[in-house]
């Protein structure tokens, strides 16, 4: 093992020794990169949430200006609440060639190998800026790296390519689908179940508008994307909740529902038929029984879809910088699309395995840390004067 990677391992314990679950502050970890930052002599800026108790962290290394890289990745991590560890999920520990850990590879693995390659590229006389943006919130609707571009707009420059570290096993993904999702609720009216004539049944109706969103979904078969596994648009219920005792009609239910678009299903229309069905169909009848009943419609959380670029660049250094031919497409979602939309060249390239994202006893493989260090040394030597 080199001393890069060694230095990458000793920054991903300490990364992974912050509990930076989504629900909770992210900012000792965004202080501790910051004051290892400033160790090497480099600035940054925090960007925080409306409340201050969250934060992206964004720094510049080498020229200031327009041009250059982004290395991106997010500090949350998805709970581990009611899986089965094996180990401390917020102690890095080693087990042969694996390093296990919540995040280990769901992304701070790649926060681990940005940061480890940093004392290299500030010795280096750089030709192109690098810039790190380490976001929050990622997991839980892709929130805090709107407060990155916003911050590069405002600051007056434009990077010209992003590299997004999700676990990737290193291969290099130039497009994945778009995500949105959304929360339905349903209010009706409660009576007692001997007087169900009297009643507006929430979860009756609530199970209608599952079995209408099914029907969509399987529409969506219909139209193939083979660059996609799976190869079309998916619609998709995840929760129903509602009532409140067996004898009693439910006047509540909400129903949290999304959509995954491939590439030119901007999936925009199943949001207008949902609506659609509610309103022609659904709401009469409930409102026939109890005229205050009412469903409504929220968006949780947008996931910006990334699409294959034309002689891109940043497909074209990445491809160059990991030593590969090809390219992938993937279903889950990154925040590389939000980088795009403003004209950012982005990728997605990372080490780990999304398989055991998520997952008890997730880890990395030190051979991808290596692979992952190997990269980041021939970005400096191919943007040094």
């Amino acid at each position: 093992m080199n001393k890069q990677t060694e230095n990458a391992i000793g920054i991903l314990e300490q990364l992974v020794g912050f509990d930076t679950t989504s629900r909770d502050s992210n900012m000792p970890l965004i202080d501790w990169v910051a004051d290892y930052l400033d160790g090497h002599g480099i600035a940054s800026t925090k960007v925080t949430d409306e409340d201050g108790g969250k934060a992206n962290l964004i720094a510049t290394i080498g020229p200031e200006g327009d041009g250059g890289i982004v290395l991106s990745g997010h500090t949350d991590v998805v709970p581990v609440d009611g899986q089965d560890w094996q180990t401390d999920p917020f102690t890095l520990t080693r087990k042969a060639d694996k390093l296990f850990g919540r995040g280990s590879s769901d992304m701070k693995g790649f926060i681990a190998c940005a940061l480890a390659a940093i004392p290299d590229l500030a010795a280096t006389r750089l030709t192109r800026p690098v810039h790190l943006a380490f976001s929050y919130d990622e997991e839980v609707g892709c929130f805090g790296v709107h407060g990155i571009v916003e911050h590069f707009q405002a600051a007056g420059y434009q990077p010209a390519i992003c590299l997004v570290g999700e676990p990737t096993m290193m291969h290099v993904v130039n497009a994945h689908k778009g995500a949105a999702t959304f929360t339905t609720r349903l209010t009706g009216k409660e009576v007692h179940s001997s007087q169900t004539h009297l009643g507006v049944n929430t979860v009756i109706y609530g199970a209608e508008l599952v079995g209408f969103i099914a029907g969509l979904a399987e529409e969506r078969k219909q139209r193939v994307d083979p660059t996609f596994e799976p190869p079309y648009t998916t619609v998709h219920v995840g929760m129903m909740h509602g009532g409140t005792a067996v004898n009693i009609v439910p006047q509540e239910c909400e129903i949290v529902w999304e959509f995954r678009a491939v590439a030119g299903d901007d999936g925009s229309d199943i949001k207008q038929r949902v609506q659609a069905f509610i309103d022609a169909d659904l709401l009469p009848r409930m409102r026939a029984v109890a005229p205050e009943s009412s469903i409504v419609t929220e968006p949780i959380a947008e996931v910006v879809g990334l699409f294959p670029e034309t002689d891109g660049a940043a497909e074209t250094l990445i491809k160059l910088l990991a030593q590969r031919n090809d390219v992938e497409t993937v279903s889950y979602g990154t925040e590389g699309g939000v980088f795009q939309q403003i004209g950012i060249s982005t990728v997605v390239c990372g080490p780990g395995d999304i398989g055991v994202a998520h997952q008890p006893n997730e880890f990395v493989d030190i051979d991808q840390i290596s692979q992952c260090m190997d990269l980041m040394d021939r970005l400096r030597a191919h943007i040094s004067a």
